[in-house]
């Protein structure tokens, strides 16, 4: 059978710690921001926002961690709710480059900062580590951003050490239909993950600044490699894969060493890192793997 894991588990043993150490601040700025990458490590570091856009699809794509039941959905992160951010009146509204095409009608509700992440060119391990460490000072929560950093790096190195010697080459993916997914590699927060547990990725393919190719199911088939889907998948395609041909066909399929991790946000920085680190090294040591 394909190996389906349960919901997560350890990563809040990881991460709880910080959080309960590093509790929401009495007195700060109110903060809000549209982007989950900015969302998730601002839970991290114990500063959840107040408000985040598409709060239900936070957690349908990002899964851990959760945002606080207090936090306003303030609307879809490429039109937010501007009259209900004007409400909230929000000191500080945080952006990423994909969304600074609003900076100029938010920012006459609060002041608008912008912060960059997966910047074609630059090493995306790199890249997250400096925009903790920039979330950390802009909040406050400077030792809180160099905890979760190094507590980040201690748990890669036991789960490094949990694997197998000679794990098989993966194939990380993502459904968009049921006929073409989303490949993962270069430049992105999977590969940046795979390389520091050792693992071979064995799509080798150009990818784009997000870390990801866009490809049709046939081309998995020319690879030998584990196949490793991360959830959600797109409404109604389980039940069509069901009946693919071209799916049931895949090695990973028929001898059932398919692996399905729960949603992991592909986009993410450090508690995403974590979150898949660990979900993927469950898989591939448990004793039916």
């Amino acid at each position: 059978m394909p190996v389906r894991l349960p919901p997560f588990r350890r990563l809040g043993l990881t991460l709880g710690s910080l959080w309960m150490a590093a509790s929401p601040t009495a007195v700060g700025d109110s903060l809000a921001t549209l982007d989950w990458t900015l969302a998730e490590t601002l839970v991290a570091l114990g500063e959840p926002p107040d408000g985040v856009a598409q709060v239900s699809d936070y957690h349908s794509w990002v899964g851990e961690p959760r945002l606080p039941s207090r936090v306003t959905d303030i609307g879809l992160r490429t039109q937010p709710n501007v009259e209900l951010l004007a409400r909230m009146a929000p000191e500080r509204i945080l952006l990423t480059p994909m969304f600074t095409h609003l900076a100029p009608r938010l920012s006459r509700i609060g002041t608008v900062d912008s912060m960059a992440l997966y910047t074609p060119g630059d090493d995306t391990w790199e890249q997250i580590l400096i925009l903790t460490r920039e979330l950390g000072m802009a909040n406050g929560r400077q030792d809180e951003a160099e905890a979760l950093i190094a507590s980040t790096e201690a748990h890669f190195e036991a789960l490094r050490q949990a694997l197998p010697e000679e794990a098989p080459p993966l194939l990380v993916i993502q459904f968009m239909d049921e006929r073409h997914v989303r490949v993962f590699g270069e430049h992105g927060l999977f590969q940046a993950v795979m390389d520091r547990l050792d693992l071979e990725n064995a799509w080798q393919g150009e990818t784009n600044s997000w870390g990801f190719s866009l490809a049709g199911l046939e081309a998995l088939l020319e690879l030998e490699a584990r196949l490793v889907v991360v959830e959600p998948y797109p409404t109604g395609i389980e039940a069509k894969l069901a009946k693919s041909a071209l799916w049931q066909h895949h090695p990973s399929v028929r001898d059932g060493s398919l692996i399905t991790l729960p949603p992991v946000w592909s986009f993410g920085a450090l508690p995403s890192a974590q979150r898949f680190a660990e979900l993927l090294v469950d898989a591939l040591v448990r004793p039916d793997a």
